[in-house]
């Protein structure tokens, strides 16, 4: 039994330190393509439904602020100050689900980014404890502005449309790049169900959600949080080791 486990406990700590081959990889390399796309791929499939996917690669520094703002306003307030995971979030979560209502979630960017991009949907203990395990990887391995950068070019926000440059496309006919900030807001007002609210025009209660998002991106202090968030060490990056050494 001593064998077995020691062997078992071996080959997990292999899978496991292979599985930051591809965190590693995709800190540098776009993203290709997800394991959320993979599966909306297979529903199509399955319903014989024809879906005309949609996914554009953009580069951090071509993605607008406001979009930016919106979703961290919108999704993780906090994204700058935690780790991977946001535990007064989950604690005010769990309070509201214990009163009852309308279940509330938790995730941060980060992990909605380990999930979407390498695990699959349901809500199991496993999934969870991957989904763990690669939301540390991510936040020690890339920078902020990575997850950032990576999220919002893998986020769904219609049936068969993945990424901020899709979205505008698709919802508003621009690129990404002039987006306006109702427009942004709209964007990220709708992420709790993107696949049923449109972007374009939203639901009454998503639109009163675009103007809170607006108003908390402001209050975040917009364009100085990224700059803030941006000026965070990164380990990995040539410009750390340069400052270390001098």
């Amino acid at each position: 039994m001593k064998t077995i486990l020691r062997k078992t406990a071996k080959w997990l700590l292999i899978l496991l330190l292979l599985s930051l081959l591809p965190v590693l990889l995709f800190r540098w390399v776009p993203v290709p393509g997800s394991m959320l796309m993979l599966e909306r791929w297979v529903e199509t499939r399955s319903d014989d439904r024809r879906v005309d996917f949609q996914k554009r690669w953009l580069p951090y520094r071509a993605i607008p602020d406001n979009i930016k703002m919106a979703v961290i306003a919108a999704e993780d307030q906090r994204f700058a100050e935690h780790h991977g995971f946001d535990l007064k979030a989950i604690q005010a979560a769990l309070e509201h689900n214990q009163r009852g209502g309308n279940l509330r979630g938790a995730s941060t960017l980060s992990q909605q980014v380990a999930k979407n991009l390498f695990l699959w949907s349901d809500r199991s203990w496993l999934r969870k404890g991957l989904e763990t395990w690669f939301t540390l990887a991510i936040e020690v391995l890339w920078p902020k502005q990575r997850i950032l950068e990576v999220y919002l070019n893998i986020v769904e926000w219609d049936e068969g449309v993945f990424g901020v440059g899709a979205a505008a496309q698709h919802h508003f006919g621009i690129a990404a790049g002039v987006l306006s900030d109702q427009q942004a807001a709209q964007l990220a007002s709708v992420l709790p169900n993107p696949r049923r609210w449109s972007a374009a025009s939203p639901p009454p209660h998503a639109r009163q959600r675009s103007q809170w998002i607006q108003r908390q991106a402001r209050q975040l202090g917009g364009p100085h949080y990224l700059r803030q968030m941006e000026a965070q060490r990164d380990w990995l990056s040539l410009t750390y080791w340069r400052q270390l050494i001098n």
